[in-house]
């Protein structure tokens, strides 16, 4: 696990940890029995416990919290917050035992209850027992049944056994309980979902279902990319390539810095169809729209390539990597341009003027939650399982100066 990745679970089972405490000392008090809460929590060991969770001192931090949970035994929050230090550290063995001993306890309200089998929940998740997570969840619903950690952590376990069905319902109760500011970005994720279920229709071969799940994904999300590439999938299967073209240039309108996921798509049919003119008039079109556009130089330098013009493909090519110099797939490009040419000495010189100080990568992406890496675009992530994510990651570019002309 990552810096970044383990300080955010670290801030995460603390405020756990201590919204389990307020909320125990509510209830207790709406129930009329009173009882000090100040001992544990005036603690010197308890204060200092929660100052080494919070710079990511975690062995600290639990010695700390152990030693004050020995002074003060009763305290349920501190024994939480150990226990999820515990499953955070990777010793899931030991924070199931420590969440199960507290289950144990006497006299424990329903809401005391409920987190406490939440947390053994995370335990058995992060343990790989999926099985006794689902059960653990589900009996915190019949208590709580409104519980939200409990729902999302039973649709990340569904989604995790590609049981769509039953995680499009699940989301579809979390949405019912936000209010209008969240409402967008549960039907963002419901479109995911949706679009899921089409590509599960697609490998039963029913390919009218699959259809009307891809568009039911884009009316309740109009930007559902996913959901647009693979509805012209299908027309294009079908031999509907007019319809198909229309439907991927609809991710070009809605997510202009998405565009490259239709280019190959778009090239191939306007090919097939005869048309030479229209995929390099849509390039052109997008390089003017946005002068940084890369990807667009990219693919329409390969396509010129492809049709025996290496020279006009280089200058694009060229152009390209002045604005982003890091990207290995336009060194790919651009090696074989020179291959074309003969390997020309000007060429090559202005090739290693653009190149002198970049580093080469595969175009990496990364997961805005998590920090994840993975070399394509990819709509769920599959460390911390959240929906569109990823981004492309991208060192400065290239200075061009004036005397850059090849």
């Amino acid at each position: 696990m990552n810096e970044s990745l383990w300080m955010v679970a670290v801030l995460v089972a603390l405020l756990l940890g201590l919204s389990a405490g307020k909320a125990w000392e509510r209830y207790k008090l709406r129930e009329g029995r009173w009882i000090d809460r100040r001992k544990a929590r005036e603690s010197l060991l308890y204060i200092l416990g929660l100052n080494f969770l919070a710079s990511t001192q975690l062995d600290l931090a639990i010695e700390e919290l152990t030693t004050a949970a020995r002074i003060d035994g009763d305290a349920l929050e501190i024994h939480l917050i150990l226990g999820n230090l515990y499953r955070e550290k990777g010793q899931v063995t030991r924070a199931i035992q420590m969440h199960q001993q507290l289950l144990q306890r006497p006299k424990l309200t329903k809401l005391e209850q409920a987190y406490v089998l939440l947390c053994l929940g995370l335990d058995f998740r992060r343990g790989g027992f999926v099985d006794r997570a689902l059960e653990t969840f589900t009996e915190v619903l019949r208590s709580d049944p409104d519980n939200q950690y409990a729902l999302l952590n039973l649709e990340k376990l569904h989604e995790e056994q590609q049981q769509w069905h039953e995680a499009y319902a699940i989301r579809q109760r979390l949405a019912a309980l936000a209010d209008d500011a969240q409402k967008p970005k549960h039907q963002a994720i419901l479109a995911f979902l949706e679009t899921q279920l089409g590509l599960q229709a697609l490998t039963r071969t029913e390919g009218t279902k699959a259809v009307s799940r891809f568009e039911s994904a884009i009316e309740l999300d109009a930007r559902a990319v996913p959901a647009y590439l693979n509805l012209g999938d299908v027309q294009r299967q079908e031999g509907r390539l007019d319809e198909a073209i229309a439907t991927w240039k609809q991710v070009i309108h809605i997510a202009p810095e998405r565009a490259y996921l239709v280019f190959d798509r778009i090239e191939a049919v306007t090919s097939a169809q005869g048309d030479t003119e229209r995929f390099p008039a849509l390039c052109h079109r997008l390089i003017d729209a946005n002068p940084q556009d890369w990807r667009a130089r990219l693919a329409l330098g390969r396509h010129l390539a492809t049709r025996g013009q290496p020279s006009e493909a280089l200058d694009l090519l060229f152009d390209s990597l002045v604005h982003n110099p890091h990207a290995m797939s336009i060194h790919q490009a651009i090696w074989q341009a020179l291959a074309a040419l003969g390997f020309t000495e000007a060429r090559v010189q202005r090739y290693m003027e653009l190149t002198r100080d970049a580093v080469f990568y595969l175009d990496p992406h990364v997961c805005m939650q998590c920090r994840y890496r993975s070399t394509e675009l990819l709509w769920q992530c599959p460390q911390c399982h959240e929906w569109n994510t990823f981004v492309e990651e991208r060192m400065t570019s290239a200075e061009k100066s004036e005397d850059d002309a090849p």
